[in-house]
């Protein structure tokens, strides 16, 4: 016969195993948000950008409810220790995610000032090379959360500077590419905004690889990072 403290661990184990598929589900629609939001960049495709930004309320929608059931879970289950850590990771994390589209949001609503004038500047074509690392980063960071890995956490942790130096490198040829053909200033200006908050997402991630980390060890990854075990 199973006990009080029984019933309580298993219903505990499917709150949280319910918080986990909210996450799951929130990143898969951020990562979709994200692929989608190139595409339509590259195709000049009004209605797909359209989409995105339409779709984003649904991200919006399972972070609330991602927030009631963390909230819920605090104060109904009293967790402890590396149960409490998780849940606030993943409390964090839904907020975290949630900010993740809304990025793949902003990139889609520059489309239409992006092409304008029609013309095609070439960089956009290497934007979805970006994009993919960040959207990577986003859903291994999320495969982490889910298997409490925290090795893999700190593996997206350590391609964040990959993507930086993608972020550095478009912006100089932007820039240069603004300064050579000056009627380009509005259109480079979007693209350096898309630029960036692709490297706000990786960024994000980054973020995020530290609460999986955190929650999962009951260490900071500066902690493995300057202790015996970095390498």
């Amino acid at each position: 016969m199973a006990t009080g403290h029984e019933h309580t661990v298993k219903a505990f184990d499917q709150d949280i195993s319910h918080l986990r598929a909210l996450i799951s589900q929130m990143g898969g629609l951020a990562e979709q948000a994200i692929a989608d939001a190139m595409t339509a960049l590259q195709r000049n495709d009004h209605e797909l950008a359209k989409q995105v930004r339409k779709k984003d309320k649904a991200i919006d929608t399972i972070e609330a409810e991602a927030e009631r059931l963390a909230v819920r879970v605090i104060a109904l289950r009293a967790p402890m220790a590396d149960d409490l850590r998780e849940v606030v990771a993943a409390l964090k994390i839904a907020a975290v995610v949630e900010r993740i589209g809304d990025y793949a949001k902003n990139i889609a609503k520059r489309v239409p000032a992006i092409h304008a004038d029609g013309d095609r500047i070439e960089v956009v074509s290497v934007l979805p090379s970006m994009a993919q690392i960040a959207s990577d980063m986003v859903h291994d960071v999320l495969d982490a959360f889910s298997a409490r890995d925290a090795e893999k956490a700190a593996a997206v942790h350590d391609r964040d500077s990959a993507l930086d130096d993608f972020y550095d490198s478009i912006f100089r040829t932007l820039v240069t590419f603004m300064v050579e053909n000056p009627r380009t200033v509005s259109q480079v200006a979007h693209l350096l905004f898309v630029a960036k908050n692709l490297e706000r997402i990786g960024d994000h991630a980054t973020n995020v690889a530290e609460m999986v980390y955190f929650a999962a060890t009951g260490k900071h990854l500066s902690d493995r990072e300057s202790g015996e075990g970095s390498n």
